[in-house]
Formats: C-alpha cells, sequence, structure tokens
C-alpha cells in the first residue's frame, strides 16, 4: 500500500476513535461515511486484525485496537510534523480558522490581538465565535475552542495555555457602602453575583464550605463584570477577565485568603480535533497567542 494511502485510512482510524462513529469522523474530514468506512477496513486488512468492533450502537476498540491506537497516533504525528515543515518552508498557513472562546475571555484576550496575528499571518482568516456554555466543535463547524476550568471531554486534543487565579472582587463604591470585614462565612452578608446558566460556577473553592445565596445572577461572566463595576455586589471573576480593573482601581480583590489555589476553575486549556487539514493554522494561532496571553 502506498504511504500516502496508508496514512489517510491511519487518520481515518483515529478521527473516527476521538469522534466516536463514523458519522462524526465523516463529517470532520469531510467525506462521505462509506470512505471511512472503507478505509479502516482497509487498514485492518492490511494489519491482519480488527480493530473496531462494530455493532448498532456504539464502536468499540478491540484489543488489538487499543494496542494499535498509540503506536497510530504517534507515527501519523511524527509524518503530519514532517509535511507541514516541508508545506511551510513553502508557503505560510492558510486558510479559514474557526476559534470559540467565552465572551470574556474573546474580548479581554483574543480581541486585542487580533490585528498582530493578521499582520502575521495574512493568509489566515480568522472566525472568532463566542459561547459562554461548552459547545460541540463538529456541531458548530468550530477548529479551536478555548475552555477555562476542568477538561471532561477525552476524545479531543488539549493544549494547556496556563492558569487564571480567581478573584472575588467589588467595586470601591460597593464597598465604601458595604464594607468588608471579619470571616469569608460573612459572605453571605453581601449582595453575590453569580451565574444563571452555570450551576457550577457557583460552588466557589473557598477553605470552607459555605452555602452562597445569590441576590442577582447572569449568564454571562462579562455581564457579571460589568454588574460589579457598578456597584452591584460581590463576584468570583478569572484574573484573565479583571486584572485591568483591579490594577486601575475599579475593582478590588476581598476575600483573599479565602480562596483555594489550585483550583478546578483555574486552567485555561484550547480544545481541538487533531485534523491534518488545519493542523498548521491551529499551531501558528495557539504558538502565537500562549505567549502573549495574560492569564
Amino acid at each position: 500500500m502506498p504511504v500516502s494511502s496508508k496514512t489517510e485510512d491511519l487518520e481515518a482510524f483515529l478521527t473516527v476513535v476521538d469522534t466516536g462513529s463514523f458519522s462524526n469522523a465523516a463529517t470532520l474530514l469531510n467525506q462521505q461515511v462509506a470512505k471511512v468506512s472503507r478505509a479502516v477496513t482497509r487498514l485492518e486488512a492490511s494489519l491482519d486484525v480488527t480493530l473496531l468492533n462494530r455493532t448498532t450502537r456504539r464502536l468499540e476498540l478491540t484489543e488489538e485496537g487499543e494496542l494499535f491506537l498509540q503506536y497510530a497516533r504517534d507515527g501519523l504525528n511524527v509524518l503530519e510534523k514532517g509535511e507541514e515543515a516541508l508545506r511551510l518552508l513553502k508557503r505560510a498557513p492558510a486558510g479559514r480558522l474557526r476559534v470559540d472562546a467565552a465572551s470574556p475571555f474573546v474580548f479581554h484576550q483574543l480581541a486585542p490581538l487580533v490585528a498582530e496575528f493578521s499582520e502575521a499571518f495574512p493568509d489566515i482568516t480568522l472566525d472568532i465565535t463566542s459561547h459562554d456554555s461548552i459547545i460541540d466543535l463538529l456541531e458548530h463547524k468550530t477548529d479551536i475552542a478555548i475552555r477555562i476550568g476542568d477538561l471532561s471531554d477525552s476524545n479531543l486534543h488539549a493544549r494547556y495555555l496556563g492558569k487564571s487565579r480567581l478573584h472575588i472582587v467589588a467595586s470601591p463604591q460597593y464597598l465604601k457602602k458595604y464594607p468588608v470585614s471579619g470571616e469569608a462565612d460573612t459572605l453571605n452578608n453581601h449582595k453575590l453575583i453569580g451565574f444563571s446558566d452555570s450551576p457550577g460556577l457557583n460552588k466557589w473553592p473557598l477553605r470552607q464550605e459555605i452555602g452562597l445565596r445569590y441576590s442577582l445572577r447572569a449568564s454571562s461572566g462579562e455581564t457579571i463584570r460589568q454588574f460589579c463595576i457598578a456597584g452591584q455586589g460581590l463576584a468570583l471573576l478569572s484574573n484573565f477577565m479583571v486584572h485591568k480593573d483591579i490594577e486601575k482601581g475599579r475593582l478590588i480583590p476581598v476575600f483573599t485568603d479565602y480562596i483555594v489555589s489550585p483550583n478546578r476553575r483555574e486552567s485555561v486549556n484550547a480544545v481541538y480535533y487533531k485534523n491534518s487539514a488545519v493542523s498548521s493554522r491551529i499551531s501558528a494561532f495557539l504558538d502565537f497567542i500562549q505567549p502573549r496571553l495574560i492569564l
């Protein structure tokens, strides 16, 4: 079998495993389901083993498939890096790159970098969307998503971008009217601002467990930030979105000693499906933004 055909078959196999089905793999690879299925069957025939048990409800790796999986992934990654290196000798990465992140991350981290990135990579067209909830990358045809906090989808590749500490913040005018004093258990004496659509974000990582009561809620972290600046109460927000407010005195951190760090909400990761068609654009984007992020 020619090397190019074997590479395509390996990519089909890995994409089926990563996305969980032949149909999802076909969507990601922009191919017909039958073509993806034939590629995996051809790979199994060349290896003289069954890699996937196919049922009407789900796919499962066989023992041989489990053994072969990491070798296939490592081998394909090496080949792709070599191919990308050769391509980049001839030309820069080009094409559309679709990036999704929560609106505060887009506003405070990505938006300030777009002009410089576009100047460095004029042939890459950025398409940036903002969702404050976790989206399905395939459904939304997204190449990269920036996720804040723990990762739960093991089918996605992830690149750790850094850690963003959490601050309980309030405006000077709020604190003048409602001074902070005492232990963390006095938090419920204050007006607290929480998230309406993400209950997990309303469980603050405090050194003592407190059942917090919220007088105001919003679905967007950026909206909560604006409420804080307007003197509407206290909120727990990531450093990447409030560091300038703190530096300029628009917001003041309080109850600092009562926040547990590290915690599950501090990690910032980029997640993506491995797709050689866009991998050079993904690498270019992440290599560019990572050292410039202020987390």
